[in-house]
């Protein structure tokens, strides 16, 4: 991390000043000890928004929703519920996500329109409204609440996923959140995965939007578990500007140090994504350097980390490097192969395009002590790289979805 990021101990999405959250148990999933099911990330006074959005073709109705009114630029919070995706379910849909959002204004005293949904879940299944009109107003909002709503995005993921670091801007301290759920059907083209960034920043609307998409194409963009694009993905960030201090625009110093803090902040959800994965055992890390373009870089480091050969030979660390190379060969980005170097967790095994002398065992060792395995290709061919993430491919996926909905 660079030296002006710092990571806040046990941060989260409402570590940031003037947001509050908090979850529920609504019954819209098993119930179980410490369960939630429906949460609220609010701020206390209007925000600046910035959103991305799945480009699936099949979009729930939370999203087409959160979509129109993100085109506003300017909210004060979103409810969210798991066990449910809302989608595929008609136009019933569309009236179930604004009836929650009129549902949840209502309990934290705004205006509806200030407020955008999420659902994430079982495709297919309508709210259960009649649940929620229940127990809505048993979400009680706190500055402690951010894990509990951490927990309430959560469908098959084994834990909450949140941070928060703090950063200087012009002499000035604020602060950037976030929490995020998805182990399943992950394989992000935004702009079923959820992602909700905070920040006690003031910062221009234009900026903080370009800003977003390129933290999102850095981290969520770059990070898969099965190649599966959810149709519910969304990522919001919300900037109050509590931390007082001018308006970060484009163009600034402040601008700079907000932005690397803010994709800190989605490198770190996206990883923790990857690493637990449904059934995964193993991070991949996958960094392509000395590309022609940044886009070559992206689309081989993406081809790698997505091969279910090559998640399958993590998983027996196997260094069979003819997967990395078939792989990169498929993804359409230039090169040489007579200039590609390989690399295993920094041992060399591939020069030139061909195999070099390595010990097999000490590969196979490295590859077995680590959670994380990392591969670096380097195409020697330009001065572009680009990460991307991945998980291995276990017995366990396979067993989990082949029941998910029975």
């Amino acid at each position: 991390m660079a030296a002006m990021v710092e990571l806040i101990n046990d941060g989260s999405v409402t570590s940031a000043k003037g947001f509050a959250a908090g979850g529920t148990y609504a019954g819209l999933k098993t119930q179980g000890d410490g369960v939630l099911d429906l949460g609220i990330l609010l701020s206390e006074t209007p925000a600046n928004l910035a959103a991305t959005f799945s480009t699936n073709k099949i979009l729930s109705p939370s999203v087409v929703l959160s979509r129109q009114r993100a085109e506003r630029g300017v909210a004060r919070g979103v409810v969210a519920n798991s066990g449910c995706a809302n989608c595929c379910v008609g136009v019933q849909g569309l009236a179930d996500a604004a009836e929650l959002t009129e549902l949840a204004a209502g309990h934290v005293g705004v205006a509806p329109e200030d407020m955008l949904v999420c659902s994430t879940g079982m495709i297919g299944v309508e709210l259960p409204m009649a649940l929620l009109r229940q127990n809505v107003g048993n979400v009680g909002l706190s500055s402690g609440g951010g894990h509990d709503f951490a927990r309430s995005i959560m469908t098959t993921d084994t834990r909450h996923k949140d941070i928060a670091v703090s950063v200087e801007l012009d002499g000035r301290k604020v602060v950037v959140g976030g929490a995020a759920k998805g182990v399943g059907m992950i394989h992000p083209n935004m702009a079923t995965m959820l992602a909700f960034m905070t920040t006690d920043a003031a910062v221009e609307r234009s900026f903080l939007q370009a800003a977003l998409s390129r933290a999102v194409d850095k981290s969520f963009n770059m990070c898969s578990v099965d190649g599966d694009q959810s149709t519910n993905d969304t990522a919001l960030a919300l900037a109050n500007g509590q931390a007082g201090g001018d308006e970060v625009v484009a163009g600034t110093a402040a601008a700079e140090a907000f932005e690397e803090a803010l994709t800190y902040v989605c490198v770190s959800l996206a990883k923790d994504m990857v690493r637990d994965g449904e059934g995964a055992k193993k991070l991949i890390e996958v960094t392509v350097e000395a590309a022609a373009t940044v886009a070559d870089a992206r689309k081989a480091a993406r081809e790698i980390s997505t091969s279910s050969l090559v998640k399958a030979m993590v998983h027996g660390n196997d260094p069979n490097w003819g997967r990395i190379m078939m792989a990169l060969g498929k993804s359409g980005a230039e090169m040489d192969e007579s200039e590609i170097d390989i690399f295993v967790d920094d041992i060399q095994i591939v020069h030139e395009g061909k195999a070099i002398p390595f010990h097999l065992d000490s590969v196979v060792s490295a590859m077995a002590s680590s959670p994380d395995v990392r591969f670096r290709v380097s195409l020697n061919i330009g001065d572009a790289s680009a990460t991307a993430w991945g998980c291995d491919l276990t017995e366990e996926y396979v067993t989990f979805n082949s029941a998910y909905s029975t």
